[in-house]
């Protein structure tokens, strides 16, 4: 069972920060994941959206005053400020901050120490981790809204590809994910690293939306879409509730088949995400015995923003001490 450190020990430092993959590493995750976009001059940085405002204090940078725009991304209009309209040298100026202040204040004291990490900077510093922790930990970067970027002239996917041979990086060392099907595909014969369909619970990929393509997630997961899936990726990795679905009252409910299925299709499971705060359980379930629930369905990995606690709960063995 592979613990994923969802951007980081983001339960305890703000996502993706140096501090959140470090303490990751430390608390027994085996792959941390950088979400990853692109800078005006092409470099990989690592943020969950394009979008800057609420984890970065570029809004209270008076010299990036008149970057803040409106765009529309993916058919929404979002007005902030946008990593591709920095080049990198403007942004490793920023300090990153917490996403969900409210809900995790104790994050906030880590609010202005670190700068936005490259895809460089996370490969290095997995590597260490492993070193020093004598044992392997890989990343698994998720390239966000690639055909955006494509359309900017910022492919994702041939700026990952170049990282991904300049650092001589190895299967054993990286996983690629995405939510679009078109990007995926332009990966997997551009490198031989192991990819990862991830599969929403509602809606459709947008780069099938954008190609007149009517599939939606839903669609992927019948029989014969995740044989489609499986002719260029090696696993599968939906929402938790499209595996285990709650009930009206918010309680787990009974097992769908879809574990089996892709089992069946030959690809292998991965889910996404496991959060400890009591907003994110099930009604009336912990969170040690919500993990326990999953894992009895023959997944082969989770992610999570605790890393410590998945750990604990799904490998006690494996850890130090």
């Amino acid at each position: 069972m592979l613990v994923i450190a969802h951007r980081g020990a983001s339960g305890y430092r703000p996502e993706h920060t140096p501090a959140a993959y470090r303490l990751a590493a430390a608390q027994g995750a085996d792959y941390i994941e950088p979400d990853l976009v692109a800078t005006l001059d092409g470099v990989l940085v690592c943020r969950h959206e394009n979008e800057i405002s609420g984890t970065t204090d570029v809004a209270h940078r008076p010299v990036f005053a008149d970057r803040r725009i409106t765009k529309v991304i993916d058919g929404e209009a979002v007005t902030g400020w946008f990593v591709e309209d920095f080049t990198y040298a403007e942004l490793r100026t920023l300090r990153a901050r917490e996403r969900m202040p409210a809900l995790r204040s104790s994050n906030t004291a880590y609010d202005g120490l670190e700068a936005i990490p490259t895809f460089d900077d996370v490969v290095a510093l997995a590597r260490q981790e492993s070193l020093r922790l004598g044992r392997p930990i890989g990343v698994i970067p998720e390239i966000k809204r690639p055909a955006y970027f494509r359309r900017l002239g910022l492919p994702l996917e041939e700026l990952l590809t170049e990282r991904i041979l300049a650092l001589r990086l190895r299967p054993a060392e990286i996983m690629v994910q995405s939510f679009e099907p078109t990007s995926l595909r332009r990966l997997a014969v551009m490198t031989r690293v192991p990819l990862v369909q991830l599969i929403d619970a509602e809606s459709a990929p947008s780069d099938l939306l954008r190609l007149g393509d009517r599939r939606t997630f839903a669609d992927l997961l019948e029989p014969a879409g995740l044989r489609d899936i499986a002719t260029y990726a090696q696993v599968l990795a939906p929402h938790k509730d499209l595996v285990i679905p709650r009930t009206p009252t918010g309680a787990l409910g009974e097992p769908t088949r879809l574990v089996g299925q892709a089992h069946r299709a030959g690809l292998s499971v991965q889910l996404w995400t496991f959060r400890a705060e009591r907003r994110f359980l099930p009604t009336a379930t912990d969170f040690r015995t919500e993990l326990t629930r999953f894992a009895r369905l023959g997944i082969a990995g989770i992610f999570t923003d605790h890393p410590d606690q998945a750990a604990t709960t799904l490998k006690p063995a494996a850890l130090p001490g």
